[in-house]
């Protein structure tokens, strides 16, 4: 466990819109209570490892033991690190395959003796936070957030309203998949300057912006951090900014998803 949740209150004020939300990544599963007038984390947020293998029965157990920590009974958003469609898993590349076809919202609920589960794709999550309370924030039109990591997940939301489970990260460019030519992780194995990577995302960054023509991009994922090293270097015709929640934008969109606060 990285950090705990004493001092925090789980009830709270009565006038504070409150949801929880929980970010389920290959390495860590990660939860906190939420502010949704804000999107700002209400005391400190609870982060233990991902259990391996990473099986449904496992990482919901996981999932429990982090919202049992906030003493939280009410509704809960749940990130998924793929493709969720009504509940249902399709897709599994960094959990255990045994997810394909079972409905996650369902499992994760028994666990937490019936109470509401929403369930959506990490990237999903991480795109509403920023639209609503960072980055995206006041932006009109057409909003595409992309997580640059081990590979690249993505986001897509039209005045506010979401178009869930997109995977731009699979597209084809130039003969491979845009996370195959531009995700950091293909930065660091090649140890490619921040250059030459910025070259293949803005591959990327113009295959994408060709097919829906977005009004704004939001570069998200670990490597963001770093964006006055890369995002500069950018010659795509799209506005690119980076993401400002950074961790907590999984954990924000969750609680979001949870309390209805979400159109698609």
């Amino acid at each position: 466990m990285t950090s705990t949740a004493s001092g925090i209150d789980p009830v709270g004020s009565p006038s504070q819109r409150r949801g929880f939300g929980i970010d389920v990544g290959g390495s860590g599963i990660k939860g906190a209570i939420v502010d949704l007038d804000t999107g700002q984390l209400i005391g400190d947020r609870i982060k233990l490892l991902t259990p391996q293998p990473a099986t449904p029965d496992a990482v919901a157990k996981t999932i429990a033991e982090v919202v049992n920590g906030f003493g939280w009974t009410g509704p809960l958003g749940v990130t998924y690190p793929g493709v969720v469609t009504h509940g249902i898993v399709q897709t599994a590349a960094n959990v255990d395959k045994a997810w394909i076809g079972t409905n996650a919202r369902d499992i994760i609920s028994a666990e937490l003796a019936g109470q509401d589960v929403t369930i959506l794709n990490d990237a999903d999550a991480a795109g509403l936070a920023e639209e609503r309370y960072g980055a995206g924030k006041g932006h009109e039109g057409l909003v595409v957030l992309l997580t640059f990591g081990t590979g690249i997940g993505s986001a897509v939301i039209h005045n506010g309203k979401l178009i869930p489970n997109t995977e731009f990260g699979h597209i084809e460019v130039g003969g491979k998949e845009a996370e195959e030519r531009a995700a950091s992780s293909v930065k660091e194995r090649n140890n490619w300057t921040y250059e030459k990577w910025a070259q293949q995302v803005t591959r990327v960054l113009v295959a994408i912006e060709n097919a829906i023509w977005p009004d704004l991009f939001i570069a998200g994922g670990g490597i963001s951090r770093k964006a006055d090293k890369w995002v500069h270097l950018l010659q795509n015709r799209t506005p690119v900014v980076p993401a400002a929640l950074q961790n907590a934008a999984g954990i924000v969109g969750a609680a979001m998803a949870s309390a209805g606060d979400v159109t698609h």
